[in-house]
């Protein structure tokens, strides 16, 4: 029709060239949505995902605080004293202020310790024994050591009520803090003390049946009234070791006392066979190119184990020592604290053997007779002594016995502890035997023919090559039925245990038996 405009509709084909039908493209659009509904999910579950993750570290971060105040809160409670007497901790100082520092008594009821007030109006610590006492009480002035360390946080505290403390704190007073007394006898510190004399060594007094330390003495001394006066001097002197605690820090190699150790290990490995040993000694053992000699160069002819023992034959000791396992040997060593920490309060050193199970046969005839680089404390020694005459049970030792007021009753009291089995009852038995050997027929014959019945062993432990230069070593107990108390000497650079180290060890027995 003319005018008219023709509308054409044109459609296009599809790829197989058909003609596309109505509402295929909204087909095809539904297609494309459901894609993009697809990859929504992904990003669903990788959010989940995501918030889990955060949610257990939120969790695992809030147990780990909650473990760490936990810990914190326990630490605290459980070392509170030694987070009080760390020198950083400025309570120590805001105390001392306030309260005057406790006294420190003996078990028998001496001073050991004061505070007092000199003739400026000033503060001072008193101690009445000067030397006799200086490394085991210890002191103030320039820093804290011994027993005012360990007790400083009792010390410097106070149990008075909190009315008392008003009426104190409104009359401008100080409180009176509290008071220690210790396990030391004044006494038996004195006899141990003078028996020292002018020797260099220690000398330590145990109570095995309680581990209660009864005198610790060391030498060189000091008077812990002129510490600050001797302090540079004593302090730039490079060769002066009069600070150190010879009883519980000094190491020493500690010769013949240490074939009690091997003594047992031998007994342990022939449980039938070792009261049958047997040994010609013509005075010295060679292995390879070492030799070991007796002391004095004694030749003991025909000796048994006890007699070997008795008389410290170095020679039959090394032979003996040849037929050990060095693992079983090792293994006996750690059960008595050795290569091991030691379970005591105050400043220590731990004692070291250097044997392993790969050492050769020179170092092991060294080891059993408690030479080459062995090296052990008086006061382990003592301990070592002290299970023995235990039935083989180790009380860990301690110097402290209660914290009281200044009206004496009693704020806490340490009790004994056992710290656990090092030898059976029977290895303790046999072994007491041994070493009433020695005062009986041995070594220590000195100390035979007394009120009372001792036991022991004794060393002589070189040290630099020369015998003459041996420290003099005693350890034992007395009496041998029924041990009350354990003396451990040593003297250094003197010569022989017998004759040394067994007469200071006699006079201290005589101190606590009354004689």
């Amino acid at each position: 029709m003319t005018g008219q405009r023709k509308h054409t509709v044109t459609t296009k084909k599809s790829p197989a060239g058909n003609r596309k039908q109505p509402g295929q493209a909204v087909r095809q659009s539904g297609r494309t949505g459901g894609k993009r509904k697809k990859r929504s999910r992904k990003t669903r579950a990788s959010e989940r995902t995501f918030f889990r993750s955060l949610a257990g570290c939120a969790v695992f971060f809030g147990v780990l605080f909650t473990g760490l105040a936990a810990y914190l809160c326990i630490y605290v409670s459980t070392r509170s004293e030694e987070l009080f007497n760390n020198s950083y901790n400025s309570r120590q100082s805001v105390l001392a202020q306030k309260n005057i520092r406790g006294t420190i008594y003996s078990s028998d009821g001496r001073i050991l310790a004061q505070t007092v007030t000199d003739e400026a109006g000033e503060e001072v610590r008193e101690y009445p024994f000067a030397n006799v006492f200086s490394h085991i009480v210890g002191y103030t002035a320039r820093g804290k050591t011994g027993l005012e360390a360990l007790a400083n946080f009792y010390l410097v505290n106070t149990s008075a009520g909190a009315s008392e403390q008003a009426e104190n704190a409104a009359a401008g007073r100080k409180n009176p803090g509290n008071n220690l007394v210790t396990t030391l006898d004044a006494k038996l510190q004195q006899a141990a003390y003078d028996a020292l004399g002018v020797y260099e060594g220690a000398v330590v007094v145990m109570e095995p049946s309680t581990g209660r330390i009864l005198a610790m003495v060391s030498k060189p001394d000091f008077d812990p009234n002129r510490i600050a006066e001797i302090w540079e001097e004593v302090t730039s002197d490079k060769e002066s070791s009069v600070l150190l605690n010879r009883a519980s820090q000094g190491v020493y190699p500690p010769g013949s006392t240490f074939k009690i150790i091997t003594a047992l290990e031998y007994m342990r490995e022939n449980p039938e066979s070792w009261k049958n040993y047997g040994y010609q000694c013509d005075g010295s053992y060679t292995y390879q190119d070492s030799t070991i000699r007796c002391f004095h160069g004694n030749r003991h002819g025909s000796v048994g184990f006890t007699r070997s023992f008795a008389k410290s034959c170095n020679a039959s000791f090394a032979n003996m020592g040849m037929t050990l396992d060095k693992e079983r040997y090792l293994a006996t060593m750690e059960e008595l604290l050795i290569n091991q920490p030691l379970p005591v309060d105050i400043p220590h050193s731990d004692s070291r053997v250097f044997l392993t199970k790969d050492s050769g046969g020179a170092d092991m005839i060294q080891t059993v007779i408690g030479q080459g680089k062995t090296q052990m404390t008086p006061l382990h020694m003592c301990m070592i002594t002290s299970a023995i005459a235990n039935d083989g049970v180790l009380m860990r030792p301690y110097e402290m016995e209660r914290i009281e007021r200044p009206d004496g009753t009693c704020v806490k009291e340490f009790a004994p502890t056992e710290y656990g089995r090092l030898l059976s009852a029977r290895e303790a038995a046999d072994l007491r035997e041994l070493m009433a050997d020695v005062v009986k027929e041995g070594t220590a014959t000195r100390l035979s023919g007394l009120s009372y019945t001792a036991a022991g062993k004794t060393g002589s432990a070189e040290f630099n090559g020369n015998k003459a230069d041996s420290h003099a070593w005693f350890t034992g107990f007395a009496p041998v039925e029924n041990p009350q108390v354990v003396v451990t000497v040593i003297i250094e650079g003197i010569g022989s245990g017998g004759d040394y180290a067994v007469p200071i060890a006699r006079r201290v027995f005589d101190a606590w038996f009354g004689v």
